[in-house]
């Protein structure tokens, strides 16, 4: 008996530091946009904001804000973050078919490290809804907070998801891929399409046949990060009937992935589509092409190279 319960108290204090994870540096924690900086609905200046947000972050108990000392700790290994939090809009809207009205708030919070090989920058969203209880302005301001303070709790949540995605290792990103939290599964997918890992590429191509907008433009960031060959059809199959901005997305798209396909479908459209902008983006689109074709073949890269 006394055996069974050391080994659960056992697993229990393993499950205990597994939950405890990595603890990130944190040197500067930036306002962005007029929605964050100076808001009349609101009614919080920067500071406040920017208090609310470190507070959000603090709750988690994985961020160590490098301002405030280690309280004697010898810096960490960790190169810092710098975080940078945008709200898009803070608005008023009507629900449950007209009858109620929600206080919204969308945040962007912005992670980025430099000073590795390659400056790291990584993107988590957030919306906040409350709804309101009272038409009165102090009301409404109220609910607007109580809207931000949640909107701040998802992208700090997000925040340690992304980061803890970041130090994990391939294998285990791919099981993850299989996580109940579609969070975890998101931010797998994203890190396993920056390491352009083949398991990353079937899910993107899913995701092209999503009906939001977001979804389908990160897939395609993510499919060209990737240099996914696989990916062209999908995307000449996407371009068919899109507006004109959305095209000209897809097809500078194609231009960066490359490719026959990609380039017999922008010569095409560079000399025939009945837009001219869609002819000008495709020629352009074929520019890139060639230019990263020319850069990357033997002679450009010299002898040496192009023998290893």
């Amino acid at each position: 008996m006394k055996s069974a319960l050391l080994l659960t108290a056992c697993v229990l204090l393993l499950g205990a530091c597994r939950n405890q994870g990595s603890r990130y540096p944190v040197e500067e924690v930036r306002l962005s946009g007029s929605t964050v900086t100076d808001n009349p609905q609101l009614a919080l200046g920067p500071d406040q904001v920017r208090a609310l947000l470190r507070q959000a972050l603090e709750t988690r108990k994985r961020f160590e804000f490098t301002d405030q000392g280690t309280q004697g700790k010898p810096p960490g290994p960790q190169r810092p973050w710098r975080m940078t939090l945008e709200l898009p809009f803070t608005r008023e809207v009507l629900k449950d078919d007209g009858q109620h009205t929600y206080a919204e708030v969308g945040a962007t919070l912005v992670l980025e490290r430099f000073g590795g090989d390659l400056p790291e920058r990584y993107e988590v969203v957030g919306l906040g809804e409350i709804r309101m209880r009272g038409e009165t302005p102090e009301a409404r301001r109220t609910a607007l907070r109580e809207a931000l303070e949640a909107a701040l709790r998802q992208v700090s949540e997000s925040a340690v998801l992304q980061l803890s995605a970041v130090e994990r290792e391939s294998d285990a990103l791919v099981q993850d891929l299989q996580a109940t939290d579609l969070r975890i599964r998101e931010f797998a997918l994203r890190t396993l399409a920056e390491r352009r890992h083949p398991a990353a590429a079937p899910l993107l191509l899913e995701q092209l046949k999503s009906s939001d907008a977001d979804t389908v433009r990160r897939a395609i960031g993510a499919l060209v990060e990737m240099r996914a060959a696989s990916a062209v059809p999908a995307l000449i199959d996407l371009a068919r009937g899109k507006e004109v901005g959305f095209l000209q997305e897809i097809v500078f798209a194609l231009g960066e992935i490359g490719g026959i396909e990609a380039e017999a479908y922008l010569y095409t459209v560079a000399q025939g589509h009945d837009q001219p902008a869609i002819q000008a983006a495709a020629q352009q689109a074929l520019d890139t092409l060639y230019a990263s074709r020319k850069h990357s073949s033997p002679e450009a890269r010299g002898t040496n190279h192009a023998e290893n």
